[in-house]
């Protein structure tokens, strides 16, 4: 399946915040806040409305590695549970597996912790699951494959990421490699990159 595989920091550079989640693109952005290419520093007329919301689209959709008609699918099951849309949406991109293990601590990109998910190295309840989209809920344990070479990749992995940008609901064991979901996280808790609100009115013309 098509995925961005161009320098992720021309993307953040164009939308001025760190949407990856990762330290090397805030010192990027201290270093270069301009946007990218020639014209990058010049000051553009002001964004019409559509176009923010737009933007805000993309950021969210680029933070989680997801294609146009991954992203609308969300919103779309967003819109069909109760409560606000907006909240609903983060908490369905921040429940999938892939989303969990990086937060974790299973890779330094959700790209790398979305490989680990692909390779078949985690399991779910004892398990094997290998969909990155697989919606994890309260009370399921993720533990790592059996094979040597699973637990090595997911040690490596942890100390060359040694922070947990996780939450409250989540609990991991770094001994054991195991993450327990405690419950499903709360729309507050979910460090999100775009304004959710400017989200659903993009998809709600």
């Amino acid at each position: 399946m098509a995925r961005f595989i161009g320098p992720k920091g021309k993307i953040v550079r164009r939308f001025g915040v760190n949407i990856f989640d990762n330290d090397k693109y805030d010192r990027l952005l201290q270093r270069r806040s301009d946007g990218p290419g020639q014209h990058g520093a010049k000051r553009s007329r002001k964004p019409s409305d559509y176009a923010l919301q737009l933007i805000e689209k993309q950021k969210l959709r680029y933070s989680y590695g997801l294609l146009e008609k991954q992203f609308r699918r969300v919103f779309h099951k967003a819109q069909q549970m109760p409560g606000v849309t907006g909240d609903n949406m983060l908490v369905l991109l921040e429940s999938r597996l892939d989303s969990l293990a990086f937060r974790s601590g299973f890779g330094r990109s959700l790209t790398q912790a979305r490989q680990l998910v692909n390779h078949g190295h985690l399991k779910v309840n004892g398990r094997r699951v290998d969909i990155p989209s697989y919606r994890v809920r309260g009370g399921d344990v993720i533990t790592l494959n059996d094979r040597d070479g699973s637990r090595a990749l997911a040690t490596r992995y942890l100390k060359e990421n040694p922070r947990f940008s996780g939450g409250d609901w989540l609990e991991v064991d770094r001994d054991t490699l195991t993450v327990k979901v405690l419950r499903q996280p709360l729309a507050a808790e979910i460090n999100s990159p775009a304004n959710e609100n400017l989200i659903v009115e993009y998809y709600s013309k």
